[in-house]
């Protein structure tokens, strides 16, 4: 009977985490696309004010603009559909996995520096006495 709730615990657990995931990424595409809506009326609204309002009109300075934005553009692209593929929800895993064995060794090597300097035959001796 218990461990059918640890199991479902477990299975509740991961189902959570994987919602979780999901909903990170939808928020991650919904930021990407607001960025390219806000990126393409930006540089409607640079070319209206350079050719049209005939702001700096000498030099068609809304090339770089658009080229910069174009760029950060590329860059959050590329954060969104490959970066997040290669360091996803199975690297998160195997990253925390090999953090908590880490902390582990940690703990397992100050319990015997401890039981080395502090063997606990002593105490007891100390405690009869």
């Amino acid at each position: 009977m218990f461990s059918i709730n640890k199991k479902k615990s477990l299975i509740e657990l991961e189902q959570h985490e994987l919602l979780e995931h999901a909903q990170m990424r939808i928020k991650q595409k919904k930021r990407l696309y607001n960025h390219l809506v806000v990126f393409l009326i930006g540089s409607v609204f640079m070319i209206i004010i350079n050719k049209i309002l005939k702001y700096g009109v000498e030099y068609n300075w809304f090339i770089w603009a658009i080229t910069f934005w174009a760029f950060l553009f590329a860059i959050h692209l590329f954060n969104v559909f490959v970066t997040t593929k290669f360091m996803g929800l199975e690297w998160e895993r195997s990253q925390r996995e090999k953090l908590v064995l880490k902390q582990k060794q940690k703990i397992a090597e100050l319990q015997k520096e401890i039981e080395t300097e502090f063997p606990l035959s002593n105490i007891n001796k100390k405690k009869e006495e």
